[in-house]
C-alpha cells in the first residue's frame, strides 16, 4: 500500500479527530516523542516536511522546535494496520526533548543498527566536501585529486588492512577498516554511488544464492 492510500483512509474518528503520533529517527531506529496530530497538523507536516502536531493544552497546531530551532524534519509518514495511529520517520535537528535530551523517552535504549546510523551522517558529509571548490580539507584534496588518487587509496588502505590482519592487534586492525571504509565511501561518491547500492548488491546476491536449492 502506498503512503499516500494509507493516510487517505485515516480513521479520525476513534480519537475524536485526533491520532496518536510515534516519532522515530529515520536514521538510527530510535523513537523520539509521541505527539498528537488532526488534520490539519498532518495536512501541515505533510507540506512543509516538519512534524508538526495539535498541542491539546494549546489547542493549535504547534510545529516541533518552533521556539528552539530543533525541528523534525519529515522523511516518512505512514499509518498502522487500524489505520488510527501514524508513524512519522524523521531527522532531528538537535535535541528533541525539552530537556535537552536527544529523545524524550530518556532511558530508550538505542537499536543494533545506531551505530551504522553515523555511516549516514558521514556520507552526508562527504557529498558536502564533493561540491567545495577548496582543498582546505582531506576529504575535499582527495576529490580535487581525482578518481585514480581515490583508487590507490583505497589499494593502500585494503593492503594496510591485509597487514594489520596478520602482524598487528584489534585497535591497528579496527583503525586500518576505518580508513579503509572512509576511503572507500569517498571513491563510491566520486562515481555517485554510495553504500546502499553496495547493500542492495550483497542482499541481491544472498537472495539470488537462497532461491537455487543447494545440491
Amino acid at each position: 500500500m502506498t503512503q499516500e492510500r494509507s493516510l487517505a483512509d485515516l480513521d479520525w474518528s476513534k480519537g475524536a479527530g485526533l491520532l496518536p503520533v510515534v516519532v522515530q529517527h529515520a536514521s538510527d531506529g530510535r523513537v523520539l516523542m509521541l505527539g498528537y496530530m488532526n488534520q490539519a497538523a498532518l495536512a501541515t507536516t505533510l507540506s512543509t516536511r516538519r512534524v508538526t502536531f495539535f498541542s491539546r493544552s494549546k489547542q493549535r497546531l504547534w510545529m516541533k522546535g518552533e521556539t528552539s530551532g530543533h525541528v523534525l524534519e519529515v522523511q516518512r509518514v505512514a499509518s498502522d494496520c487500524d489505520h488510527d495511529t501514524l508513524l512519522v520517520l524523521a531527522l532531528p535537528k538537535g535535541p528533541t526533548c525539552h530537556t535537552g535530551a536527544p529523545t524524550c523517552f530518556r532511558d530508550n535504549p538505542a537499536p543494533a543498527v545506531a551505530p551504522l546510523a553515523f555511516l549516514t551522517e558521514l556520507e552526508t558529509v562527504i557529498a558536502a566536501r564533493a561540491s567545495e571548490t577548496s582543498t582546505s580539507s582531506y576529504t575535499a584534496s582527495l576529490f580535487a585529486a581525482g578518481t585514480k588518487r581515490m583508487a590507490q587509496k583505497v589499494g593502500e588502505e585494503g593492503l594496510e588492512v591485509a597487514l594489520a590482519a596478520v602482524a598487528e592487534g584489534d585497535a591497528a586492525l579496527l583503525g586500518e577498516s576505518a580508513d579503509l571504509l572512509f576511503h572507500l565511501m569517498v571513491l563510491l561518491k566520486s562515481r555517485k554511488l554510495g553504500l546502499a547500492e553496495v547493500v542492495q548488491e550483497l542482499e541481491r546476491r544472498h537472495e539470488s544464492k537462497t532461491a537455487t536449492p543447494t545440491r
